[in-house]
C-alpha cells in the first residue's frame, strides 16, 4: 500500500528546473531513502511532501503528489497536511523553552489544553523517541542545554507529539557523532511499525543499514528507484553504480 505517490512532478525555482519528471511511489510503514550528491534535488523533493517549498518565492510545482490518494496541492488544508507529515531537519532546532514545552507545543497548537493529557503526550512522545529515561528528570529545564544527539531525538519526539503518519527526515544525523547516529537509526527501525519514514541522507551506509527502498537522484532527475538491496547490489543504471562505488559525488 502506497502512502505517498508522486507522478510526473516537475519543480521550478524561477527559471531553474530543479526536479524533472519525478515519479515515485513510497510504501506505507517502510523507510524510503533519497541519496545522491549535494544539490541534486533530494531535499527539495522532501520539502515538497509537506509543502515547505510554498514559502520559497518563485517556486512552481507541476504534476501530482498524493498522500493516501489525496492531492496535497489540491483542497488539503496545509495545517492538516503538516500535522500528518512531520519533519525533522538536519540541524536540531529545539525551541528556546523547556523540554516539556517543546513537546507540548504542537498538541497545544491543535487545541489540547488539559495538563493530564499533555503530560501523557509528553511522556509517550519521549518514550517513542527513546529518550524518556534520559530526560524525565529534566522536563522543566531548557532544551537548549541538551547534547546535540539529545536535541535531535527531542525534535523527533516533538514531531511525534502531534501523531503524524509520515516522518520526513532531512539528513537528520549528519551533524551527529556515530553513537547518536546509531541511536537515531535504531529508533527509525522501531518507528516504522507505526509511521512511514522518508529520509534524505548523504550517508550511503545509513541508507543500506536502515532503508527498505532507495531512490538515487542526480541533477534533479530520479535515476533509479528500487529496494535498497537491489539498488546497492545490482544497480540498473551506470550512474547509480558509479555513485555508490564512490567514483563521483
Amino acid at each position: 500500500m502506497d502512502k505517498f505517490t508522486i507522478d510526473n512532478m516537475n519543480l521550478y525555482y524561477g527559471k531553474f528546473h530543479a526536479l524533472k519528471d519525478v515519479t515515485l511511489h513510497m510504501p506505507k510503514n517502510k523507510i524510503t531513502a533519497f541519496i545522491g550528491p549535494s544539490g541534486c534535488g533530494k531535499s527539495t523533493l522532501l520539502k515538497s511532501l509537506n509543502r515547505m517549498n510554498d514559502l520559497v518565492e518563485g517556486c512552481k510545482i507541476t504534476g501530482d503528489i498524493r498522500l493516501d490518494g489525496e492531492d496535497i496541492y489540491g483542497d488539503m488544508d496545509i495545517n492538516v497536511l503538516r500535522k500528518r507529515v512531520g519533519m525533522v531537519f538536519q540541524k536540531a532546532n529545539p525551541f528556546p523553552m523547556s523540554v516539556y514545552d517543546n513537546i507540548a507545543f504542537g498538541p497545544r497548537t491543535h487545541g489540547i489544553k488539559k495538563k493530564s493529557e499533555l503530560d501523557q503526550i509528553v511522556e509517550q512522545s519521549l518514550r517513542d523517541a527513546a529518550i524518556w529515561d534520559e530526560l524525565k528528570d529534566r522536563l522543566k529545564k531548557s532544551a537548549l542545554g541538551l547534547s546535540g544527539g539529545q536535541q535531535q531525538r527531542l525534535c523527533i519526539a516533538r514531531a511525534l507529539a502531534v501523531k503524524p503518519e509520515v516522518l520526513l527526515m532531512d539528513e537528520a544525523t549528519s551533524a551527529l557523532d556515530p553513537i547518536s547516529t546509531g541511536k537515531i537509526e535504531e529508533l527509525c527501525l522501531k518507528l516504522k511499525d507505526e509511521y512511514t519514514i522518508i529520509m534524505v541522507t548523504h550517508n550511503m551506509q545509513q541508507a543500506l543499514r536502515i532503508s527498505d527502498n532507495t531512490a538515487f537522484f542526480l541533477l534533479g532527475e530520479m535515476v533509479e528507484y528500487n529496494s535498497t538491496d537491489a539498488v546497492f547490489s545490482s544497480p540498473q543504471d551506470k550512474r547509480t553504480e558509479e555513485y555508490i562505488t564512490g567514483r563521483f559525488g
